[in-house]
């Protein structure tokens, strides 16, 4: 069974910044790939960035050079700091993990937290 925790969200004015946390157990920290996709209303969930166990990343065109996805070993969590938010990043984002190492704009596979709604005012 994967256990994800996301928390962080929230209501920031537009330009500002939040960071969002997932936090895991230690067994799958250590064999996932975790990553951040995001359900923005009326349109479908898109990956935001996702990082493999060994470090390698991928980015989404959400992230748009200004989100980063980070993991934390020692606090089983993987991080996603956003920076210069705009309204239209408004949604729900999701933390993800699945095994597999490719593939990982697909947003149909792996398994997802109760995510966390992020609010950006204009």
């Amino acid at each position: 069974q994967v256990q994800l925790v996301e928390s962080g969200g929230g209501v920031v004015m537009a330009g500002g910044s939040l960071r969002l946390s997932c936090t895991t157990t230690s067994r799958v920290f250590s064999s996932h790939t975790l990553g951040w996709y995001r359900q923005i209303p009326g349109k479908q969930r898109e990956l935001v960035a996702a990082m493999t166990i060994k470090g390698s990343i991928t980015y989404g065109d959400a992230a748009a050079g200004r989100f980063t996805i980070s993991r934390d070993h020692d606090k089983n969590t993987a991080y996603l700091q956003m920076t210069g938010l705009r309204p239209e990043d408004t949604g729900v984002y999701y933390c993800n993990a699945r095994v597999s190492t490719v593939g990982l704009t697909s947003p149909d596979f792996g398994s997802y937290g109760k995510g966390t709604q992020v609010t950006v005012s204009a």
